[in-house]
């Protein structure tokens, strides 16, 4: 398939710039593969859009504050760094900005020398390897120093950090949020639970790949960035018992499903525990062994995002949808409305 087979036309208004107050009060609009019938609702309606028996699966990582703004020890000129992801102990895989300003031995100083960082490698791309320095627990001096590495099609500051986790966001790792969580909060899902909706866990560290485009014209060429991803014994157990039953597996974001959809390749369909890193790919057509449906935000023309959606539910189904989405003014990406397939 062509890349050009997944553009649409999308107003730039259309981008949601800042989060909403509350997070459940995001519009949802809902696509029915089989009936292929869209209908329009608001997110706190997801308890009654959804069975008792269905098991929503969310990822649990956690957004780094990933960019760190500095000065090189040696002629204080500024630079960014991007944290991508910890190859071992303090070392970092980063992106540099300038990246031409470091280089094998360039030390950089953040916040008055309460981190330091040493460059050890260039990597291909313009990638970097830094060796940090610090007192006390690396994370918490991330907090102080880092910001949230917001998509660079969020041109507004974000007020408060917390808005770009989810609320129940654990394992330290993320480059970035997976965006369809955000739209839950805990009442919402407590009330899931007290309907008899179960909730299960996996871990997918989403890479700053999530933000680049693809650039090549047949989408098969394309090489996605791998992602380190594990599941625990006890979600494996539950997420078999609920395929076992006849119950609905539903992904809560395109992270969850690559990580399910990983596992479910390997073993033929069921789960078990496992970590590792996974690159899959997943556009039309596709064979889905692992989920029965999916809550996602409004992606990108032409990304990966919006090719993954489309093999779940009929790129045709998917790109009406978005046209009816631009013409009902919801709100795109990150800080956007949300999308039910069932």
């Amino acid at each position: 398939m062509e890349i050009e087979d997944f553009d649409f036309e999308l107003p730039e208004e259309l981008i949601a710039q800042t989060p909403l107050k509350d997070r459940a009060s995001s519009r949802l609009m809902k696509l029915n593969r089989d009936k292929r019938t869209i209908t329009h609702h608001h997110f706190y309606d997801i308890v009654d859009l959804l069975h008792a028996g269905d098991c929503l699966v969310l990822n649990d990582t956690k957004v780094l504050p990933a960019r760190l703004y500095g000065i090189k020890e040696d002629t204080d000129a500024k630079v960014e760094i991007l944290l991508l992801k910890q190859i071992e102990n303090d070392d970092w895989e980063v992106l540099a900005k300038p990246a031409k300003k470091i280089q094998e031995g360039t030390q950089i100083s953040f916040g008055n020398g309460k981190l330091t960082a040493t460059c050890i490698e260039i990597k291909e791309h313009g990638g970097r390897i830094l060796r940090f320095n610090y007192q006390g627990i690396f994370y918490e001096v991330l907090d102080q120093l880092g910001e949230m590495p917001l998509p660079p099609y969020i041109k507004e500051q974000l007020k408060e950090k917390d808005r770009y986790q989810t609320v129940y966001a654990k394992e330290q790792g993320s480059a970035a949020a997976p965006t369809a969580g955000l739209h839950f909060t805990e009442e919402l899902l407590e009330k899931l639970k007290q309907k008899g909706i179960e909730i299960a866990f996996i871990t997918l560290h989403v890479g700053i790949g999530t933000f680049r485009p693809v650039r090549v014209d047949n989408i098969q060429e394309h090489e996605m960035h791998a992602e380190f991803y594990q599941m625990t014994q006890k979600t494996a157990d539950q997420l078999n018992a609920v395929k076992n039953r006849g119950d609905r597996i539903i992904s809560v974001g395109t992270t969850s499903i690559r990580t399910l959809e990983t596992i479910a390749s390997d073993t033929g369909g069921t789960f078990e525990e496992r970590n590792g890193w996974t690159d899959i790919f997943i556009y039309p057509p596709y064979q889905f062994k692992a989920i029965d449906g999916l809550i996602t935000n409004f992606h990108l023309p032409k990304s990966t995002l919006i090719m993954l959606v489309s093999a779940l539910a009929d790129r045709d189904f998917i790109l009406e949808a978005y046209h009816k989405a631009v013409e009902e003014r919801y709100r795109f990406f990150s800080f956007g409305d949300a999308m039910l397939i069932i």
